[in-house]
């Protein structure tokens, strides 16, 4: 009988410790989190990030059980492996949630620069990846869609294009550019299979005491729930070529705003005690702005910014965040670190990151700007002229 009532309280201490969904957007008692920033269209260095993080193991195969994964966004663009990191976390998804864990993909501008047809930053290896045996005759299709256009709405301008123009054109649209546009923009391809990816990410959620967005959130959204920014972000996406984007392109908005990196204006330290006690938390993660190779906390850890910057475009700098029982972990090639407590003690943490990766001249700039109370690097520490909470918006 002992035995018996010890068996049914231990598996109530279990349940009691169980992850628990609150809503779409917040969990509870989750026993680890791993928490990764912008990837750019890089899978080597994202399987890097994961395998060293315990969270996969040499296949690409979820051994993580309960933890739950948080990808900040940015997974497109300045590289070419956004299709094939995209499809590998799909998959990673389905996987974490037979074993009682998740994946949490966050929408980062990017992503929705990718729906909305902004491709300045798409790289040919994007548009590549795409491409079939059936791609030039797709592409074929497409150019005499245009021309035919042309002739019916503007013959004056078809007149006057120049002989190279199909070149040019080609140059500006390679092979795959059909099938990338039909994947994401829900103009050609409602059901598109990055556009109905996208449309599952979200912009914030909050998982324990800390709340995950990609860019920020400013004193304008403030008083949104982490559900009403996903709601509009998503009504925006669904909207295609309209003029205005709304949340996806404010420069105060979640996706683009970088106020809490200390980016003028800066966020003032008002705002951000206002989001925290909004949602009772106590740490915004955020990614968009990229440290040079650390995972730097901010004000007292209220913010921790973690997009190392582990897309090669930017040196493929490996690092995560970690929570558990045990208090916020930074993670590197090099191993662990606990994260500061407070301001006052990232000298000595950012000369253990140092010492890992010596040659990384980011690192040292950052902390002879520490040592000099200098501004941090990229940084310029102007106040928001908002309000702490702006009630208008």
């Amino acid at each position: 009988m002992r035995i018996l009532l010890l068996a049914i309280l231990l598996l109530g201490q279990v349940a009691l410790a169980a992850p628990r969904q609150l809503d779409d957007h917040r969990w509870d008692q989750v026993t680890r989190i791993v928490a990764i920033g912008d990837l750019h269209g890089d899978y080597d260095s994202y399987l890097t990030v994961l395998k060293a993080a315990a969270v996969v193991d040499g296949r690409g195969r979820w051994i993580a059980g309960e933890t739950h994964l948080v990808q900040t966004g940015d997974i497109p663009d300045r590289g070419p492996d956004t299709r094939r990191i995209i499809a590998h976390m799909a998959g990673l998804a389905k996987e974490a949630t037979r074993r009682g864990g998740r994946v949490h993909n966050l929408l980062g501008n990017h992503e929705a620069m990718n729906v909305y047809g902004d491709l300045r930053y798409a790289v040919a290896g994007e548009f590549a990846a795409f491409a079939t045996r059936r791609s030039p005759a797709l592409r074929d299709r497409y150019f005499k869609a245009v021309m035919d256009e042309f002739k019916r709405s503007d013959p004056q301008r078809l007149a006057g294009l120049p002989p190279d123009f199909r070149e040019q054109w080609e140059r500006e649209h390679p092979l795959g550019w059909v099938e990338h546009r039909s994947a994401w923009d829900p103009r050609w391809d409602p059901k598109g299979e990055l556009f109905l990816w996208t449309m599952q990410t979200r912009v914030a959620i909050q998982l324990n005491d800390l709340i995950f967005v990609h860019g920020g959130i400013s004193s304008a959204y403030c008083r949104n729930s982490l559900t009403s920014l996903t709601d509009m972000a998503r009504a925006a996406l669904r909207l295609g070529d309209a003029a205005d984007h709304g949340i996806l392109e404010d420069p105060l908005g979640p996706l683009w705003y970088r106020g809490l990196a200390g980016v003028a204006p800066a966020a003032r330290i008002e705002t951000i005690d206002a989001i925290l006690a909004e949602h009772g938390a106590r740490h915004i993660v955020i990614g968009h702005t990229t440290t040079g190779g650390v995972i730097w906390p901010r004000l007292d850890n209220r913010v921790i910014m973690i997009d190392t910057g582990m897309g090669a475009a930017y040196g493929s700098h490996i690092g995560w965040l970690e929570s558990t029982s045990d208090g916020l972990v930074a993670g590197y090639r090099g191993g662990r670190l606990p994260l500061p407590v407070s301001d006052d003690l990232r000298g000595e943490y950012l000369d253990a990151v140092i010492a890992m990766h010596p040659g990384n001249p980011a690192l040292q700039e950052r902390r002879d700007a520490l040592r000099r109370g200098q501004p941090e690097p990229g940084s310029e520490p102007v106040a928001d002229s908002a309000v702490a909470c702006d009630m208008s918006r």
